[in-house]
């Protein structure tokens, strides 16, 4: 794995930057996930050709972490960047780690025999055949057991395997309207997508594989603050 950088960086706090906040970072969620995905790639767009090669997350409003294979500069002067560390972490078979994910996790489903699959919310999916009526009740549940076993599925692809229970919350759909083109044409279906926060434990068995996908995010969404995993040594259970 090429190396990598863990950076955060903060929005400004002095009267240049404090004036423009509510345009930076809006209060309302969805327009600040899409507010902060341009903000955050004006810290790695050094080209108009360029790519997305890296990984992010909002801490607080105002304030993300990201993970990329380059550090990031800022040249329109709006954040306060700490210096970038290389992540480069020495892992074996066995070893326990804590982590958290912010994920946009769904399943593939083909609408009928020989189709290509179609990507649901899992948590929707989960419900989709409970009657309408005794959602809400059943959506608790419903986060707990689909977050699970979608991250139970993450593991058996990338080599890991989780530990014991864990915390599944935060769900929320997010829904970023899309722009009309320069023709003036009716604007395409908004971009929607579900965002669930995972944390636990985990064992690796394969570190190779597990750093090769945390490094290019688990899940979908990846641009909007989605599929960054945070890891740190969990200790060995007694």
């Amino acid at each position: 794995m090429n190396v990598l950088f863990l950076s955060r960086a903060r929005l400004r706090r002095d009267a240049p930057v404090a004036a423009l906040a509510r345009l930076l970072v809006p209060e309302n969620a969805a327009a600040r996930v899409a507010a902060s995905h341009h903000l955050v790639w004006s810290l790695f767009a050094d080209g108009p050709d360029r790519r997305r090669d890296f990984l992010w997350r909002e801490e607080k409003p105002g304030r993300f972490l990201t993970l990329s294979t380059r550090p990031p500069t800022d040249p329109h002067g709006l954040f306060d960047l700490e210096e970038p560390k290389p992540f480069e972490p020495n892992l074996a078979p066995g070893d326990r780690l804590g982590f958290t994910l912010r994920a946009n996790p769904v399943v593939s489903r083909p609408a009928a025999p020989g189709t290509r699959g179609k990507r649901h919310d899992v948590v929707m999916d989960t419900l989709r055949e409970v009657p309408a009526g005794k959602r809400a009740e059943r959506r608790p549940d419903a986060i707990v057991e689909a977050g699970s076993a979608w991250l139970a599925r993450q593991g058996n692809a990338h080599g890991f395997t989780p530990d014991g229970a864990l915390n599944v919350d935060g769900y929320e759909t997010v829904r970023l309207a899309r722009e009309k083109d320069h023709r003036g044409e009716k604007p395409p279906e908004p971009i929607r997508f579900g965002m669930l926060d995972i944390s636990g434990v985990l064992t690796l068995r394969d570190p190779e594989r597990f750093l090769a996908a945390l490094a290019a995010g688990f899940g979908r969404s990846r641009a909007f603050g989605c599929g960054l995993m945070l890891i740190r040594r969990a200790p060995r259970p007694l």
